[in-house]
């Protein structure tokens, strides 16, 4: 592993080169990464640790090859803290609002009996728990007791089956080795540069009357570099760098949150006909604006392209095809957008028989083995879960950086990129392609340094810092969340 009192040559990081050699990495900037050790901060059988702490090394110096790329300078050394890393993959538990401790999930959402094994719910949204009762023959106000008595009558596969058709979420909790995910065949990012557009320098970023790009973040001290004057590029790596954030829950967002810590302005876009959950929206607000719009009415979609036409980077967090009736496919966007960066993420791969099925972490955990594999053996047989969900958090870290690259080789070749990730790609990392490593001999984890307090329209919010730092340290988000669809549909 690398660490800063040792010699990165000699003690290479296996997992932060993978993930850099995924993002199409020079291996010659891996000597630039290092990390502050703690022990304890997330605990598993799998590689958890090394996971999470790699996904944000490879962040951190894809925003610093960025940075460097638009100053003309070299790329600097990055430091990451296992502690701020530990803190932020399970930010949405610390999260309180007004004092508040939000419900991560709800009372049908978990691990339950089958006849003949088990299975896990996902019921977090009324649409979702609705469906799942209707499958199941149940009226729409049971509750727990009487999904149990549902759910142990029937075999597990059947479950999921059934509860599929009717556009619920429930899986069978597969054994390590017998998953129906084509686990083997997933990478853990593709990328594909289109086109042969010139080179696109990004723009400057949008000022406030103190000189802080909007929209973007501040430097740990709160100032501006000496003199109060921005380099060519702007304060921070992804300054002018406007992105369309079509994702929900955790891992899309997440990575645009890291977008907009590192200077990007955000623009979150929802449909007003889907609802979301406006506690996860709370942690994962971070630094962006919301606005809402139905691309089914005209009107909404003609503000839409109008946005696109003006976006240097499209996230999506959709299942595969979702979108594509509203011209949102990859390679639909590219032609009409030369040189843009289109980001996909899904849950289960983009290919195969599971690729257009909703999904979530703590699902997918369950469906490719991993719940089996972190069980606590008490003897119950209940299987157990990650000390985070892993798989959202990592990922979004992956996406985010994956982005960056993709605006460090545009800045310099020309062309759009198209990316694509799922929860389940870095599933398959997680348990087949990260070995333990010597993680957690540092201090003890403490989260309390990693953990602010921030005003906002939503209350006084108690949250993670991030945990992606920038040569000169952390960083801060230049605005907290706001409410969802509040903001005007426009650029800053």
């Amino acid at each position: 592993m690398t660490r800063s009192d040792v010699s990165p040559r000699d003690t290479r990081d296996a997992a932060t080169a993978h993930a850099w050699a995924a993002l199409g990495g020079d291996p010659a900037l891996l000597e630039r990464v290092t990390y502050r050790a703690v022990s304890g901060g997330l605990p598993a059988r799998l590689p958890v640790a090394e996971l999470a702490r790699a996904t944000v090394g490879v962040c951190s110096l894809a925003a610093a090859e960025l940075g460097a790329r638009r100053s003309g300078g070299a790329v600097p050394a990055v430091r990451v803290d296992e502690g701020a890393v530990a803190t932020a993959f399970v930010s949405e538990r610390h999260l309180r609002i007004d004092g508040r401790k939000p419900t991560n999930f709800a009372p049908l959402s978990g691990f339950w009996r089958a006849a003949d094994g088990w299975v896990r719910t996902h019921a977090n949204y009324p649409h979702h728990r609705g469906r799942l009762l209707a499958a199941l023959g149940l009226s729409g106000d049971s509750g727990p007791d009487e999904l149990a008595a549902a759910l142990a009558a029937r075999p597990a596969r059947a479950i999921q089956e059934t509860v599929y058709a009717a556009g619920g979420l429930a899986v069978a909790v597969a054994e390590p080795g017998e998953s129906e995910i084509p686990l083997g065949a997933l990478p853990l990012i593709e990328s594909r540069r289109v086109g042969d557009a010139a080179p696109r320098r990004l723009g400057e970023a949008p000022q406030l009357a103190n000189g802080v790009p909007a929209g973007g973040a501040l430097y740990a001290s709160g100032v501006l570099p000496a003199g109060g004057v921005l380099p060519a590029s702007g304060v921070l790596p992804a300054s002018g760098v406007r992105v369309l954030d079509l994702t929900r829950v955790i891992a899309g967002p997440v990575a645009t949150r890291t977008l907009a810590l590192l200077g990007a302005d955000v623009l979150r876009i929802d449909s007003p006909r889907l609802p979301e959950d406006p506690d996860a929206h709370a942690d994962t607000g971070f630094g962006k604006r919301s606005a809402a719009l139905d691309l089914a009415v005209p009107e909404d979609r003609r503000t839409f392209e109008a946005l696109l036409a003006d976006a240097d980077v499209v996230v999506t967090g959709y299942r595969p095809g979702a979108l594509d009736p509203f011209g949102l496919a990859p390679d639909a966007l590219l032609e009409r957008h030369p040189g843009l960066v289109v980001a996909q993420l899904c849950a289960w791969g983009w290919s195969g028989p599971w690729a257009g099925r909703r999904g979530f972490d703590s699902l997918v955990q369950a469906a490719t083995g991993i719940a089996a594999i972190e069980a606590k053996g008490d003897g119950d047989g209940r299987p157990g879960v990650l000390p985070a969900q892993a798989l959202d958090h990592g990922t979004g870290y992956l996406l985010a950086g994956a982005v960056l690259r993709g605006l460090t080789e545009r800045h310099g070749n020309g062309g759009g990129c198209h990316l694509r990730l799922s929860l389940a790609g870095t599933a398959s990392w997680l348990i087949h392609g990260i070995a333990p490593d010597t993680v957690g001999d540092g201090p003890a984890h403490d989260p309390a340094p990693w953990l602010a307090e921030t005003a906002s329209d939503l209350g006084t919010l108690h949250h993670a810092r991030s945990p992606v730092v920038s040569p000169d340290g952390p960083l801060d988000w230049a605005r907290p969340p706001g409410r969802l669809g509040a903001d005007a549909p426009r650029w800053l």
